[in-house]
C-alpha cells in the first residue's frame, strides 16, 4: 500500500474508508489531523471531504505509511472483537500493560508512525511475525 501509486479514484475511495474507520475511533478532529501526519494548518472542513471523496488525502509516503497502519489496525481488531465495535473502541482507549499503562490512542498520539507501528504489532500477530522475520533477515544479512 505504500508504495504503490493510486489513481485519483482509488485515492478517494482509500480516503473514505480510513476515515471510515478513524472516525469509529471518536477522535477530536484535531486528532485525526494528528493521526493521518497532515499538515497541522489542515482545515477541519477538509476532514468532511474525505469523508465523501470529494477530496482525497495526500500520498505522501508518511501519510501513507499512516493509513497502511491505521487500516492494519483497525482489520486486526475487527478479527479480534468480531462482534462488538465497543469492545475494539475500549481496547484503543484502555490502559495496557505493554504501553507502560498508557492507552494505544496515547501511543499513536505521542509517538506518530512508530506510535501506530507499535500499537499494530500488538494487536496484529502477523504483521509483528512479519516484522520480526524482516528484522531477522535484515540482522543476518549484515553480518
Amino acid at each position: 500500500m505504500v508504495d504503490k501509486k493510486y489513481t485519483d479514484e482509488e485515492m478517494a475511495s482509500l480516503s473514505k474508508a480510513v476515515m471510515q474507520y478513524i472516525d469509529r475511533w471518536q477522535l477530536s478532529n484535531t486528532e485525526i489531523i494528528h493521526v493521518l501526519g497532515l499538515d497541522p494548518k489542515t482545515r477541519t472542513r477538509h476532514l468532511q471531504h474525505f469523508r465523501t471523496g470529494d477530496k482525497s488525502l495526500p500520498q505522501e509516503k508518511e501519510v501513507m505509511q499512516r493509513i497502511d497502519h491505521i487500516v492494519g489496525i483497525a482489520d486486526a481488531l475487527r478479527t479480534t472483537f468480531p462482534f462488538s465495535e465497543q469492545m475494539r473502541l475500549l481496547w484503543l482507549r484502555k490502559p495496557h500493560r505493554r504501553f507502560r499503562k498508557n492507552t494505544p490512542l496515547a501511543v499513536i498520539m505521542e509517538k506518530g508512525v512508530n506510535g501506530l507501528m507499535k500499537v499494530r504489532i500488538e494487536v496484529d500477530c502477523a504483521y509483528g511475525w512479519k516484522i520480526s522475520e524482516e528484522l531477522s533477515r535484515h540482522q543476518q544479512e549484515n553480518r
